[in-house]
């Protein structure tokens, strides 16, 4: 019976492969190469991952991973001289495609955008009003984490945007307070993607439930697909249990591992060496406002405020515009009858363009900054526009890390790196530890390529169809389903070569290896409780309303006993 099990498991993950290389023409070259280079196509993730660890430099590592897949690439058939030169030139050409790409130039041109806003709002003295503000009701370590992470939670819709406006807004409080900036800057990254995820209007929700759709569709059941993601949402595990993680950590004022040296050197008021020392202080000077000016706490509740609010207008003219030039008439009758009703919302934001969206909104935001600085007489017109040049200058390197991650995404996906990884790791193995493989399977992919929307993307047309074959009970596929999307976000969460990985220490003005080395013992202690205390008993038919408390319970034990108090000095708590 468990030889037939296993044949039929086997059958069906090679149809499914099968049928969907046949169905999908861009991965054919990613198969091709699968087979060709094997073992091979591991080569660049592992060289781009190992070198930002030993380094420190995320643009050489990115760089030399990139150039080692463009190599292997081009040696078939070529000289070793020949071939480098090929994979150099490949390199050039897969940074300026993937500058070229509208998505792309999006989000570059978003994240340059809010760099001015935020360059902005400090010098007119936004940030720093803001920063005395919370400061009055963020009076210990406790409530200035929580006032952190409750932010988080309030810019649902957007990973990127949580992490570019959450971490400069709060670094100021956060320095005050003696906590860490690796601290910070996990907090950003831990209510980031993990609320985008679970938003039920946001960014993410488009590829979702589309991905969802089509995967059922495949198995020739018909399934509202949004009605699906709403049933993974209390399955979302990881999601759910790194939110609750940092309010338990955070309450209790109890860390672990390279986390919890990081928190006791901000309590001792000390750096992690003189090279960051600098850069911390340079960091804090560039929030000082101009040298006169009367604190506000409007000069940057509005420009934020505008960021906000104009990014969730732009996002549903986006996709209602989207919609409107369509061909689907079942949407287009639905918007002209009830444009403002929550179905009509969600669609829109499920068909909007985001990069281009956010751009929108943070150039109306600079706008806005920039008259209320020249009419306040804080700024002449030219002078506000330096300041705004200003801050995009400061987040021109991620621009870079950036281009370079999309480079090796790209490398990583026409060698067929994740689809060797599917083959690799795909086996027999027991019923209930299928959502527990995909989650593993996921987070292994995500980590490696840096994407969590590419995992969701390559896992969700193999674990439906795998699941449904293994169990066709609604609730098992459904749990299936959610640890697709969960493992690419764990994974994504400990990349170092993850866009919002990036973000978030660049948001922080953390160094961003320090932010990955001490986020990541979190980020697997939460992963194993997912698993342990989540994936395997919802994977054995128990109850979600059973399972998630008992899960929030684990990590709530398992920070009392691996966790140690930080509060060493007693003044910040």
């Amino acid at each position: 019976m468990k030889r037939k099990s296993l044949k039929i498991v086997i059958m069906v993950l090679t149809i499914i492969m099968m049928s969907s290389t046949l169905g999908f023409a861009e991965t054919d070259i990613g198969q091709i190469n699968t087979n060709k280079f094997g073992i091979w196509t591991l080569i660049p993730p592992l060289v781009a991952i190992v070198l930002a660890f030993i380094t420190k430099n995320v643009v050489v590592s990115l760089f030399i991973g990139i150039l080692s897949g463009s190599f292997i690439l081009n040696i078939s058939g070529s000289s070793v001289h020949f071939a480098l030169v090929n994979a150099f030139l490949d390199v050039v050409n897969r940074a300026v495609g993937s500058l070229a790409d509208p998505w792309n130039a999006g989000i570059i041109l978003q994240v340059l955008a809010i760099g001015g806003v935020i360059n902005l709002v400090a010098k007119m003295g936004g940030a720093k009003a803001i920063a005395e503000g919370l400061s009055r009701r963020a009076k210990t370590a406790k409530s200035t984490q929580l006032i952190t992470w409750f932010a988080g939670l309030l810019v649902f819709f957007d990973d990127y945007a949580n992490s570019l406006i959450i971490g400069p807004m709060m670094r100021p409080v956060a320095d005050k307070m003696k906590i860490s900036r690796e601290r910070l800057a996990f907090i950003i990254d831990a209510t980031a993607a993990p609320i985008a995820g679970l938003a039920i209007v946001s960014t993410w929700i488009g590829l979702e439930v589309g991905l969802i759709g089509d995967a059922f569709n495949g198995i020739g059941i018909k399934a509202d697909a949004f009605g699906v993601f709403l049933n993974t949402i209390p399955y979302r595990f990881y999601n759910i249990l790194i939110l609750a993680f940092i309010v338990i950590t955070t309450l209790l004022l109890k860390d672990f591992g390279p986390m919890r040296k990081a928190e006791i050197r901000a309590r001792q008021g000390k750096s992690l060496d003189s090279e960051i020392a600098i850069d911390s202080v340079n960091d804090h000077s560039d929030l000082e406002p101009k040298e006169g000016v009367k604190l506000s706490i409007w000069n940057a509740i509005i420009p934020i405020g505008t960021l906000i609010v104009a990014a969730l207008i732009a996002f549903y003219y986006s996709g209602y515009s989207s919609i409107m030039s369509g061909e689907d008439a079942s949407l287009i009758q639905l918007l002209s009858d009830s444009p403002l009703s929550f179905v009509s919302i969600r669609e829109a934001f499920s068909a909007s363009d985001a990069s281009v969206a956010l751009f929108q909104s943070a150039l109306l935001a600079s706008v806005v900054a920039i008259v209320m600085a020249v009419s306040q007489k804080i700024f002449t017109v030219s002078e506000a526009i330096e300041v705004w040049v200003d801050g995009m200058k400061t987040l021109v390197i991620t621009g870079v890390i950036l281009i370079c991650a999309w480079s090796l995404s790209s490398v990583i996906k026409e060698l067929g790196t994740a689809k060797y990884l599917i083959k690799l790791l795909s086996g027999s193995f027991p019923p209930f530890l299928l959502p527990s493989l995909i989650f593993v399977l996921g987070a292994i992919i995500s980590f490696s390529t840096g994407t969590a929307y590419g995992t969701m993307g390559i896992l969700m047309p193999l674990a439906v169809p795998l699941a449904n074959s293994i169990n066709p009970d609604m609730s098992f596929i459904v749990v299936s389903t959610s640890a697709v999307l969960t493992g690419a976000i764990f994974g994504d969460h400990c990349s170092p070569i993850s866009d919002t990985t990036i973000l978030s220490s660049m948001g922080a003005g953390c160094n961003h290896i320090d932010h990955v080395r001490t986020q990541m013992p979190y980020a697997l202690f939460t992963a194993l409780i997912t698993v342990v205390f989540g994936y395997i008993p919802a994977g054995l038919g128990i109850p979600v309303y059973i399972v998630l408390p008992l899960a929030i319970v684990a990590v709530f034990i398992g920070v009392q006993i691996f966790g140690r108090k930080v509060d060493i000095v007693e003044e910040c708590v």
